[in-house]
């Protein structure tokens, strides 16, 4: 496997597409078209569901005469926040209802697109106390809640029934406008990097690997979401043959975070729990192998497509990459050098094969040949007290031997291994 380059160019090109298409969870239709058309181009073939998620197919490049390796599914969202007009006031102006969690206060202020069943509106997002001219201090005092705001139609509105008028009506979408600003220095302010970043990324990897002609080993799915900012993401999605999820997504840079505006982040936890611990260190060694910038980090208020296949019921292993981002869910700020090495890691693990190649089966019917987290000296009496010694127990590694086993595959099956040879296989 090799460090491939990534065309920077297309992956800043496709970003801003991303974000020039407006898809608040519900309203995805048009970023599926666009998403999908990109998979076309770059030659990856794919299928959607019935409400339009993308599960696209890179096959292995190995010849073989059976499938005996498991699949890998990389998994990134396509929807974002966004609001609904919940009421129409007497006064003509609309009550919104938040789509996804996100605060109020990145909503002031904000422009956007009022989506009716025939047209569209423009208009701005404004807190009830809008004019210092009027309330002056008041303003100040005025609480933080979606209930505190208003949408204002860019119409000639008065009332309630002006509004109606237009067709305007409960339950309309309301996107917010992304205002994106790629700077000189390679910073990339923007709404909703949060995951269109993330999706840039992945079709960057894609292209690299396609283009460059490397081997593939494992059948990879490219899996584009549509409703991780509201909760079910990648729930009804992995199919059986997957047995790692890795979610591509965004990573909170603040206080007491470890993530960066560079590098790679790999959180080892978030909301749902720990991530595999075979699948991250594999991802982290690769990092480090390669010299792509990484950070180790944990995310105690998140929820990623990898969470929501283990809810599901997949028995699949997680991780989680990230793009570190100052201010997620408001006026978001990444660098291209974070969406750069992201790509780079991506297309690594593309080249890699299965994590732990006894993977394969989905069921075992012992531990002999299962996966260890810790060795005998880790696992050595550490107090007074006496116990067991635990290498009587069950059959450790020696000291260190773990390291060398994940720098090593474990050898194949002999028509894996002839495959592998390029030689052809016996039925």
């Amino acid at each position: 496997m090799r460090k491939l380059d990534i065309d920077v160019g297309y992956l800043r090109t496709t970003l801003l597409e991303l974000l020039a298409i407006p898809s608040p969870s519900g309203l995805t239709d048009e970023i599926v078209h666009y998403t999908g058309g990109q998979l076309e181009r770059l030659g990856v073939s794919y299928e959607l569901t019935r409400r339009g998620t993308i599960r696209g197919t890179l096959r292995r490049t190995l010849p073989e005469r059976r499938r005996t390796s498991p699949a890998c599914a990389i998994v990134a969202h396509l929807d974002t926040l966004g609001a609904m007009v919940r009421a129409i006031k007497p006064t003509g102006r609309l009550a919104l209802m938040a789509i996804g969690t996100w605060s109020a206060r990145w909503a002031e202020g904000g422009r956007v697109t009022l989506f009716t069943d025939t047209g569209r509106y423009r208009g701005s997002v404004l807190p009830l106390k809008a004019s210092g001219h009027v309330y002056n201090e008041e303003i100040d005092s005025q609480p933080v809640h979606w209930t505190q705001l208003e949408l204002r139609v860019d119409q000639p509105i008065e009332s309630a029934d002006d509004v109606r008028a237009l067709g305007i009506q409960v339950g309309d979408f309301v996107a917010f406008d992304a205002n994106p600003e790629m700077l000189d220095n390679g910073y990339i302010v923007s709404r909703y990097l949060d995951n269109k970043a993330g999706v840039a990324a992945l079709l960057a990897a894609l292209k690299a690997v396609v283009e460059s002609g490397v081997d593939v080993p494992m059948d990879c799915h490219p899996v584009f979401t549509l409703t991780e900012e509201v909760g079910s993401g990648a729930r009804a999605v992995i199919e059986e043959d997957v047995s790692e999820v890795i979610g591509v997504d965004i990573g909170p840079v603040a206080a007491g975070q470890n993530s960066r505006e560079w590098g790679v982040t790999v959180p080892l936890m978030d909301s749902a729990g720990p991530h595999d611990y075979h699948l991250t260190r594999r991802l982290l060694r690769m990092c480090e192998e390669h010299g792509i910038p990484n950070h180790r980090d944990v995310f105690p208020f998140y929820h990623s497509d990898a969470g929501a296949a283990v809810s599901a019921g997949a028995d699949v292993r997680t991780a989680l990459l990230c793009f570190g981002t100052d201010a997620t869910h408001g006026y978001e700020r990444t660098h291209i050098a974070a969406l750069t090495h992201l790509a780079e890691l991506l297309a690594i693990y593309l080249q890699c094969g299965p994590t732990l190649p006894e993977d394969r089966a989905r069921v075992r019917d012992s531990v002999e040949h299962f996966s260890h987290q810790l060795d005998a000296d880790q696992l050595a009496p550490v107090s007074g007290t006496t116990l067991p010694e635990v290498g009587e127990l069950i059959d450790l590694p020696e000291a260190g031997a773990r390291a060398e086993e994940a720098a090593e595959p474990a050898p194949l099956a002999d028509d894996d291994a002839s495959a592998h040879r390029g030689e052809p296989r016996a039925d």
